[in-house]
């Protein structure tokens, strides 16, 4: 029987998650638009159908399976907090609360995890099914379930899953959301049961998402068709510790007889320890045996649905704490803003998990941010500590070139068979499709999933040692969360976590994604972890390129321990700052974590924010967090304007824009002329210097150049150029303007002949030589394709007019047809900040001005009194299209408004619109 219904209101419309256009390829739905054709009947159906799948948040309804009564509160946002008397009671609660809000979104998570999209959205999701099967997420989180969570996890699990599958009873799909009405006019999709491997495998996509640097060791390996090492090297510079500093730097690792403690004087002791890792990895293997590859599987891993993040490049997130010793309050602040792509809705939801009496049979009193689809609460705080997160950037990926035969793959001059499974794909409205997915003992070979990646070309050359290419070389994936882990067990520990103590042992068991975690309790302590796997490699390999799989040498030769991973816990200087910067100068620590940290420059800009604020004994206001998370400034702006200003520029219409730069303070304002000019500039100066020289493969795609032939040794062919065009999407391409580019420049700037600052002639331009001369021709190009973009009258101009932000469905959003986007989509919204700034909408310099990432929820975290902490979501609670907490949200948070926090009884109690009673 479906639930009991004794009273019933409610609003709240259905869900909606988002998806990059050209990355999604779903199903276009063509029939929608004949069939709403009529006015009359399209009315009807947008009437009738959406407020079909409306929750109900007031009155009661009868749960089977509950203990005893859960009572769900919502306040004027919709967002939920759930009183239970038991752990599974509040489990099964929020199983139902979010698939009320979610369940399409949580549907579309699922069949994307399981490598199942084809089955709600028809063939043009094979590919991508046929690579999320090579890759098993769902296959290892079955493991996890299995084999490795704790019998408490497990249980909560299946709460979680029986309170969604309560919400599903009795409904069909026009009653669940708007999405599931419109596939209905196209295919007979069904939405099943929920199951508790489906939240398990949530935590994969996730962990995809902040892979690390699989990324950069692609592209570094396709820039060698182009650029010699040097160059290469030039465009990955060291990361400068001198002046961004890591993360720890009071801290210690303590894995014994292996210690050092870094000083307030800055002065350090550590002991020798041999450095599992080394400076440099090479495949046997030339660059252009590694071509066909590298671009294919690049087109594989492009074409994967984004779960959180821009399929690995650009994810960024700031987190802070400061010590009562420099807060108006005595107690400490913590602050946390995690960057992702936008989504619509949000990737988070935000909710209260309240035992009502706090004992062993109901142990969480927790509130924050989690995914629909996966119970607990990923960030925020209970009643003791609060916790934030951002990607470490630890490298736990390496791809492997592999020898393949008929029989198997080569390790150590002997044939090894491959372990095979069969993987049947369903199709809606099409045949099912059965791929073979073959393994290695370093993990699945994505090379089987594209035939270019197995076609090496007939003249590329590989060195003496490696073996005769034969077929081509294959490329396996080693990454850890391919391995069963314990992820979800962190989440419950962590969530009723007290202390420091109890905090760094629910860390422990948080091995994939590895994140930074920051702390703070009510005791006024703050702290710093890094968790997660993180492989040990042969000595000669750092993980920054493709390594031979034929030689077991480079296989990984094991994990750190969590007492040889970096802490801190409450430093001299009084606050922690994580951005994604280097966790720990790698002077002073043995081991290597990655070659590819962020650059610092947004974790510098925060502790530099910190530091004038107390310098002097100034306090540090919740407000003061909020306004720092807001900060536009822009560092690439201080270090280049000075420059442009220095440059005489004859074209008055030029020189009308470069004075906008006069008196800039380089703030990223939103209604900025000045900034909207600037970061033209700089786009070009990136397209003239790099963009314009790197291989096809990195550059924007519908870019096209006349280039000099690769390998061209006659002389008389030196002045031969052949038309290549880029291939990359505009959000992925390079270079992308981020702070890694910031540096990049800086090593150059004082050296006006550098050779990048060359760029040939064009039909209007002289040859640039020098650094002025391409910077002034960098000022013109960008005077006019602002023109052409925001008109030739200066005083019109403003950042807030190329730099966009627009929301969009995950699915229909994206790809369906216009009335659904419509209907769907919202936006667009004016944003200040940019690249490399604290206040991080991102974009990408290579492809245009448009918002690709964004702080994707805001928090602080008042430790002193927990109701007057402060959070924002960017979209809303619902996933309905036509609730009211649809993007409620997003309007405040363009502003850079923060909502009150309630967490104690009477606060939420103060703050609550609509109560639910869910009742056995």
């Amino acid at each position: 029987m479906p639930p009991t219904t004794t009273s019933s209101s409610g609003h709240k419309p259905g869900k909606s998650g988002r998806k990059k256009g050209r990355k999604a390829r779903l199903l276009v739905i063509v029939l929608v638009l004949a069939i709403i054709g009529g006015v009359a009947y399209g009315a009807f159906w947008s009437v009738s159908t959406v407020r079909a799948s409306f929750p109900q948040t007031k009155g009661s309804i009868s749960l089977e399976g509950l203990s005893g009564p859960v009572d769900v509160k919502r306040d004027s946002y919709g967002i939920p907090q759930i009183y239970a008397s038991s752990d599974e009671d509040l489990f099964m609660a929020q199983g139902y609360v979010q698939a009320q809000d979610r369940f399409y979104e949580m549907d579309v998570r699922r069949h994307m995890t399981s490598g199942r999209l084809s089955e709600m959205f028809g063939k043009g999701q094979v590919d991508n099914d046929e690579f999320l099967r090579t890759l098993g997420w769902d296959r290892v989180a079955k493991e996890e379930y299995d084999k490795t969570l704790s019998a408490a996890t497990k249980k909560y699990l299946q709460a979680y899953a029986k309170g969604v599958n309560a919400y599903l009873k009795g409904k069909d799909g026009a009653e669940i959301s708007l999405e599931y009405a419109a596939l209905g006019f196209s295919n007979d999709y069904k939405p099943q049961e929920w199951t508790p491997v489906d939240s398990v495998a949530w935590l994969k996509a996730m962990a995809w998402d902040l892979r690390g640097n699989m990324q950069d060791e692609i592209d570094r390996s396709l820039l060698t068709s182009r650029l010699g090492p040097q160059q290469i090297a030039d465009l990955y510079p060291e990361y400068p510790y001198s002046r961004n500093k890591p993360i720890v730097q009071e801290g210690e690792y303590d894995a014994s007889s292996q210690t050092f403690v870094k000083s307030g004087d800055g002065t350090s002791t550590q002991s020798t320890s041999s450095d599992t890792s080394g400076t440099s990895s090479s495949a046997s293997v030339d660059s252009a045996a590694l071509q066909s590859q590298l671009e294919g599987l690049y087109r594989v891993l492009d074409d994967v649905p984004t779960a959180v993040g821009v399929n690995g490049n650009g994810i960024g997130s700031n987190s802070w704490v400061v010590s009562g010793a420099h807060t108006i309050t005595g107690k400490p602040l913590l602050a946390n803003d995690p960057h992702l792509s936008p989504s619509l809705p949000s990737v988070w939801y935000q909710m209260g998990l309240h035992c009502r009496s706090v004992s062993a049979k109901c142990q969480y009193d927790v509130s924050g941010y989690t995914f629909a689809g996966m119970p607990g609460v990923i960030i925020g705080h209970n009643g003791d500590i609060a916790w934030g997160m951002t990607n470490s950037g630890a490298d736990v990926t390496d791809l492997y070139l592999e020898k393949l035969s008929g029989d198997g793959y080569l390790v150590d001059n002997r044939t090894k068979p491959f372990t095979t499974r069969e993987e049947t794909i369903k199709v809606a409205g099409g045949a099912s499709k059965t791929i073979v997915v073959r393994e290695t003992d370093n993990g699945p070979l994505l090379s089987d999933r594209d035939d270019e990646l197995v076609k090496v070309g007939k003249k590329a050359t590989v060195d003496a040692s490696a073996p005769d290419r034969g077929d081509g070389y294959g490329i396996a994936l080693r990454w850890t969360a391919l391995d069963p882990g314990t992820s979800m067990d962190a989440v419950f520990l962590i969530d009723k976590a007290s202390n420091w103590t109890e905090f760094r042992a629910a860390a422990a068991s948080f091995d994939v994604p590895s994140q930074n975690l920051v702390y703070a309790d009510t005791e006024g302590h703050i702290g710093y972890q890094l968790p997660g796997l993180i492989p040990k490699r042969a000595a000669g390999d750092d993980g920054s390129l493709p390594v031979p799989g034929w030689d077991s040498k480079y296989r990984w030769t094991g994990y750190l321990k969590q007492s040889e991973l970096p802490f801190e816990f409450d430093p001299a200087r009084g606050y922690i700052v994580t951005a994604n910067q280097a966790v720990v100068d790698k002077a002073e620590y043995p081991y290597t974590l990655t070659t590819d940290w962020g650059y610092g420059t947004r974790s510098q800009r925060i502790a530099d924010l910190i530091a004038s604020k107390i310098k002097g004994g100034g306090k540090i206001s919740t407000d003061d967090m909020r306004q720092m998370q807001l900060d536009n400034s822009s560092e690439i702006a201080r270090l280049l304007v000075p420059k442009l200003l220095a440059i005489d520029v004859k074209d008055k219409y030029v020189r009308e824009a470069q004075k906008l730069l006069v008196g800039w303070d380089y703030t990223q304002d939103a209604d900025s002329a000045a900034a909207a000019y600037f970061n033209a500039v700089w786009r070009n100066i990136l397209k003239l210097a790099f963009g314009n020289k790197l291989p096809k493969e990195v550059r924007v795609k519908g870019q096209c150049l006349y280039v000099k032939p690769v390998n061209t040794t006659s002389p008389a062919d030196a002045d031969q150029r052949v038309l290549e065009c880029g291939q990359r999407d505009a959000d992925q391409a390079q270079p992308d303007g981020g702070d890694r580019w910031f540096e990049v420049v800086r090593k150059i700037i004082n050296d006006t002949d550098n050779d990048w600052w060359s760029t040939p002639a064009t039909r209007t331009e002289k040859a640039a030589t020098n650094r002025d001369q391409l910077f002034g021709r960098a000022m013109t190009d960008a005077r006019w394709e602002l023109t052409a973009k925001l008109g030739k009258d200066i005083d019109t101009w403003s950042w807030g007019r190329l730099h966009r932000l627009f929301l969009k469905n995950q699915t229909l959003g994206t790809e369906g047809p216009g009335f659904l986007q419509y209907i769907l989509n919202r936006g667009p919204w004016k944003l200040g900040g940019g690249e490399a700034t604290v206040n991080a909408t991102g974009w990408n310099a290579a492809g245009g001005y448009g918002v690709v990432w964004v702080p994707s929820m805001r928090m602080v975290v008042n430790l002193g009194d927990l109701d007057k902490s402060k959070w924002i979501n960017l979209t809303g609670a619902s996933g309905h299209a036509f609730s009211d907490h649809y993007t409620d949200q997003t309007g405040k948070w363009v502003d850079g408004e923060l909502l009150d926090w309630s967490f104690t009884d009477k606060a939420v109690e103060d703050s609550t619109n609509d109560t639910l009673l869910l009742k056995p």
